[in-house]
């Protein structure tokens, strides 16, 4: 995380309703959570799924698509607010990623949780070239690029174990 600027402003509600993009930054307020708020955040990726899984798959795609080319935008936006490029109350990029996630798995509780185990522990865990990514690409970008590929690599695990399981 970089270091505040003197601009900066710590993660606030009041923060949080000044802007339509820092409401969607913070996940709609879960970024604001005491404890654990990336995982707090990851949450909201069911609901953005649930709105979206009726749609064609290919539609489904393109609307995450948008979402995360919004949230280059949005989290850049909120991360100059903030004075902080990655600041761990932005909590779009998990939103996306796990909605993302979700589409690649069947619509039952033991894989929504294989999904977010599965998610949670790449985005955490940030091996290669995840960590690598978040260290070196800041801004927008660099926040929604390290979670797209911890779902990317968390969608590869559980193809895998679906292929096993068939």
């Amino acid at each position: 995380m970089a270091n505040p600027s003197p601009q900066s402003q710590p993660p606030s509600w009041r923060l949080l309703f000044s802007h339509p993009l820092h409401c969607l930054s913070f996940g709609l307020g879960t970024g604001l959570s005491p404890k654990a708020p990336g995982t707090v955040g990851t949450l909201l990726g069911f609901p953005l799924y649930w709105l979206l899984m009726d749609l064609p798959l290919a539609q489904q795609w393109l609307s995450l698509g948008v979402f995360f080319v919004f949230g280059i935008w949005c989290c850049e936006i909120t991360g100059r607010a903030l004075g902080v490029s990655d600041h761990g109350a932005i909590v779009w990029d998990e939103v996306v990623a796990m909605a993302a996630v979700l589409v690649t798995v069947p619509f039952t509780w033991a894989w929504g949780l294989a999904a977010f185990a599965s998610f949670r522990l790449f985005d955490i865990w940030k091996p290669f070239p995840i960590g690598w990514v978040d260290q070196r690409v800041k801004g927008g970008l660099g926040v929604m690029l390290d979670d797209v590929l911890a779902a990317i690599m968390a969608i590869v695990v559980l193809q895998a174990a679906q292929g096993m399981l068939a």
